[in-house]
């Protein structure tokens, strides 16, 4: 059985700047709904009052027909990858996994290539793409129903950028993904559903050349 989050009637300004106006969106299990628009439209704030940090102006949040204004209160709802790292860097590697998955899953979970040089080191002690993959792997491993995803690409090496991809693509599989980033072609290729921020509002994306149409990006990304 699928779960099923809904977000309606979203506002929000800043003072007298309107961010977001009367946002709707849906996601549940299997989707992967990836999030786009340009600096200043609103991307992170939407994601923060999703996940109940943020207190928007006005909100309507559904999960599974349940009112919930702050799913993160709730256990193994919602989780969320800010864009900066919420790791304390004082923790050692495996006592970090050991935290958020419990002691029994650290030796598998570090039977990783991408982690396989960190084992013994602090958190603080790695590389911004070794922090960035490690905080994903731990989030898309909790039993959270809902994962939200703040430029998960962001400063990470192509190969990197392939296996974070992949660990997305899995975690679908029994949950509900919503992500963000400024690398379009890595939204796409990873998304199966895809909207645009844009003045306030949101555009569903059906294919990649509207991302043309609404002046996101040129006709010129798209030319071989």
């Amino acid at each position: 059985m699928s779960d099923i989050l809904e977000a309606d009637s979203i506002t929000k300004a800043f003072g007298r700047r309107p961010i977001l106006t009367d946002i709707f969106l849906k996601c549940e299990t299997g989707d992967i709904l990836g999030l786009m628009g340009r600096n200043g439209t609103g991307k992170s704030t939407l994601l923060k009052i999703l996940f109940g940090t943020l207190k928007a102006d006005n909100k309507f949040l559904r999960i599974n027909g349940e009112v919930c204004p702050k799913p993160f209160t709730k256990n193994d709802l919602i989780c969320y990858l800010p864009q900066d790292s919420f790791l304390p860097g004082n923790l050692q590697v495996e006592r970090a996994i050991e935290l958020y998955l419990g002691r029994e899953a650290v030796l598998l979970f570090l039977q990783d290539e991408y982690l396989c040089n960190v084992n013994g080191s602090q958190v603080s002690s790695l590389s911004g793409g070794e922090l960035r993959y490690l905080e994903i792997k731990l989030l898309l491993n909790l039993k959270s129903k809902f994962i939200l995803l703040d430029e998960p690409f962001n400063g990470i090496s192509p190969l990197v950028v392939e296996g974070i991809k992949a660990m997305i693509l899995a975690a679908s599989a029994t949950k509900g993904i919503i992500l963000s980033d400024h690398d379009f072609r890595n939204v796409l290729d990873v998304s199966n559903r895809c909207c645009l921020l844009l003045d306030g509002g949101i555009k569903t994306i059906s294919y990649p050349e509207e991302l043309v149409k609404w002046g996101y990006v040129s006709a010129s990304k798209f030319q071989n």
